[in-house]
């Protein structure tokens, strides 16, 4: 298959040429996804950080492979990094404003593929109320029967940096306490929905 025309499945979904495709939704499994960041501590080290509560889901046929539909949202307040002074610091109005903003969402806008297995997926990602175009880097690890259930899981992994000042939060930027460049680092399983 020519590269344009599989940009454009995974771009706008299926077309005529993907007639015999099984497109299938799949949703995050709960236990088996971690969204998390590192972003640099006066310059020291980088701080580790992760998301507890994601949720999402897309439609994905392997057989293409074509991506469509995938939206994810995260509780902002569920902000971890193993320091709860810093933990309720991240969740207030110098960072995430968790009260004003209780969720971070990503929303798919369109993908292109890099490889047999890799591609960049582009969509809206919105913190703090400000939404901004974000791309991540994804490879596609493998789809198939999970060995312990009946189900059938799609795993990826993905990655990305943002700067936070794009999104408002720009505490300790200007005199480098806090970086602005912030890591993002994603690990997920997802179950189809028959």
């Amino acid at each position: 298959m020519k590269p344009s025309i599989l940009a454009a499945l995974l771009a706008g979904g299926l077309t005529a040429t993907a007639a015999q495709a099984e497109p299938a939704r799949y949703e995050l499994d709960p236990e088996h996804v971690a969204v998390a960041f590192l972003v640099d501590h006066i310059g020291f080290a980088r701080t580790l950080g992760k998301f507890l509560e994601v949720e999402g889901s897309f439609v994905f046929d392997e057989t293409v492979p074509a991506l469509s539909d995938l939206q994810v949202e995260i509780a902002a307040e569920s902000v971890f990094t193993a320091h709860e002074r810093r933990d309720n610091h991240v969740r207030s109005n110098d960072f995430l404003a968790v009260d004003d903003h209780p969720a971070i969402t990503f929303v798919m806008t369109e993908a292109e593929p890099t490889g047999e297995r890799t591609g960049l997926v582009t969509g809206d990602l919105t913190v703090r109320g400000v939404t901004r175009p974000v791309t991540l880097d994804v490879t596609w690890n493998k789809s198939g029967p999970y060995p312990f259930n009946d189900n059938y899981v799609t795993g990826i992994s993905a990655r990305t940096t943002i700067q936070r000042s794009d999104f408002g939060m720009t505490y300790a930027v200007e005199n480098g306490l806090v970086g602005d460049e912030v890591e993002i680092l994603i690990e997920a399983e997802a179950i189809r929905q028959d």
